[in-house]
């Protein structure tokens, strides 16, 4: 039996030395990634033996029981992150792998009228949205910057547009990992979370799709195309908002977009601009038809792969909203709980850093999404799992070891900083800020994600650190995490990591830098906002 960890407050006996001390992980492990550009789980793995030795050498933490919330902070990553994101990107590369992911992308293509603005909300902020909710990691850039170009919108100007579509789906990217990840170092109720957050982006969608007219067409766009504008952002917010207010953080991306291209189709039934622009606001003469992949025209999906394309969606939104809803009691049998405990240098309160293994878990209602998908596939696609399968799986470990091991290093980091009492000494020297930290709060989730490149990094650092900070101040207990999160999201077009994934599949590899200044300015915007 071990007795519980009494935490420090002040170890160096000075208020400003300690503080400084407490930032030494996070300011080493943001100079690893934006100034030697490290690969991000090396340089997690680096910041972790940082954050151990200062825990043990400063703080004074157990060895022992500092080992033991490294490990069960691993062991949340793996569960409770990893679990989910490595059987979200199987989905999808399953459904690219078979052609359904082409026929649904082709039906929207469909869709698109000559309209640059049309083209832009339908397929950078919808069908962006959708990618973020299933892949994130910067996906949705990689896979709409190209259709963008080839609407004749400039490469680095589509990769800015596919870039800010981008923000407002991020803290539910990935079926929710940003989410789930910042529930883990918080100790807070997952949907509590997921609520608080929710209304925050609700009212931060409200703007981007304005900001994308403009970009494509400018004012005189906005002046004939507002219509789109509002339809595109409350058609997302009516899907994603209820969703992540009484359901999940898994699904409100997906809902959000399937909701957002349904009221999209029907407003294009109905209305459309008086004038049809091409990029730049320049109008286009009557009956010009769609450039679609360089000038070609795609062959017309028929409605049967139209509706297999879609299955696989609803499948998953089916499956995941039965399992994890308030209503199921599936992920809530834990039948291996474990924890290493402490006593609060702030409140002297009992915590712990704690895993619970619960086996029926959000991670394993995708796994099982993924199963019936693949007896909808056998019933109708008839792929051969022999070649499919193994593919898949090669497919899926290329692409996501290294955000794997980034999951495992950098919650363990964090269940360390939060044990040892660092986060507390932070929260402590930060908390002499007052009231007025509520001003600097997302701006310090922006810059946390400018260089991690990761929402859910970025919360794995600073979410208990922001709770601890409110809560000395008073604030709601949800505030200030909530708005470091969405804070977050806003700073993912300049963040190196995922402008890298971005970019690698345009002429800008290897030259993040100049799309990184390209969308600085807009991203300042949007934190303002």
């Amino acid at each position: 039996m071990f007795l519980a960890f009494h935490q420090v407050l002040n170890p160096a006996g000075n208020l400003l030395a300690t503080t400084l001390v407490a930032l030494v992980p996070v300011a080493l492990l943001l100079v690893l990634l934006a100034v030697f550009r490290l690969t991000a789980w090396l340089a997690v793995l680096i910041g972790s033996a940082a954050t151990f030795l200062l825990a043990v050498l400063v703080w004074s933490a157990p060895v022992d029981q500092s080992l033991r919330a490294y490990v069960y902070g691993s062991a949340n990553g793996v569960w409770a992150v990893d679990w989910i994101t490595f059987w979200g990107v199987v989905i999808f590369n399953t459904l690219v792998l078979t052609g359904l992911f082409e026929h649904f992308k082709g039906w929207l293509l469909a869709q698109a009228t000559a309209d640059i603005r049309v083209q832009t909300i339908l397929l950078a902020w919808a069908f962006g949205a959708l990618l973020e909710g299933l892949v994130g990691f910067g996906y949705p850039w990689a896979v709409v910057a190209p259709i963008l170009v080839a609407f004749g919108i400039a490469e680095l100007d589509a990769i800015r547009v596919a870039a800010l579509a981008n923000n407002a789906p991020v803290s539910y990217g990935a079926l929710g990992a940003p989410v789930i990840g910042l529930a883990a170092v918080t100790g807070l109720p997952l949907l509590s979370l997921s609520a608080s957050i929710g209304k925050i982006v609700a009212v931060l969608a409200l703007l981007p799709p304005w900001v994308l007219i403009y970009l494509v067409s400018g004012w005189r766009g906005v002046r004939t195309g507002w219509p789109l504008a509002v339809v595109g952002s409350l058609a997302y917010i009516a899907g994603q908002f209820p969703i992540s207010q009484w359901v999940n953080p898994y699904l409100p991306d997906v809902v959000g977009a399937l909701v957002c291209f349904a009221a999209l189709l029907v407003l294009l039934r109905f209305w459309r601009p008086s004038e049809t622009m091409a990029y730049g606001g320049r109008t286009v003469p009557p009956g010009q038809p769609v450039p679609i992949g360089g000038g070609s025209t795609p062959r017309a999906s028929t409605t049967r792969e139209v509706l297999l394309g879609i299955a696989p969606f609803v499948v998953l939104v089916v499956v995941v909203a039965l399992w994890t809803g308030p209503w199921s009691p599936l992920p809530k049998y834990t039948p291996l709980k474990l924890s290493v405990g402490f006593v609060s240098s702030l409140d002297g309160k009992a915590g712990s850093a704690a895993f619970g293994w619960a086996p029926a878990v959000a991670g394993t209602s995708i796994l099982v999404s993924w199963l019936v998908i693949l007896a909808l596939l056998a019933l109708t696609v008839r792929p051969s799992f022999a070649t499919l399968l193994p593919e898949v799986f090669r497919r899926t470990f290329r692409q996501m070891w290294g955000a794997l091991l980034v999951g495992v290093f950098i919650f363990g980091l964090a269940f360390v900083f939060n044990y040892s009492g660092m986060g507390s000494s932070m929260a402590n020297g930060f908390s002499k800020i007052g009231t007025w930290y509520i001003l600097l709060v997302a701006i310090v989730g922006w810059i946390g994600v400018a260089l991690s490149g990761s929402n859910t990094s970025t919360n794995a650092l600073f979410g208990a650190f922001q709770k601890s900070v409110g809560q000395i101040l008073g604030f709601p207990l949800l505030l200030l995490p909530s708005l470091s999160s969405v804070g977050a999201e806003v700073g993912k077009p300049v963040a190196p990591q995922t402008a890298s994934v971005g970019v690698s599949t345009t002429g800008y590899v290897r030259n993040e830098g100049a799309v990184i200044r390209h969308n600085l300015g807009w991203t300042l915007v949007l934190l303002g906002y």
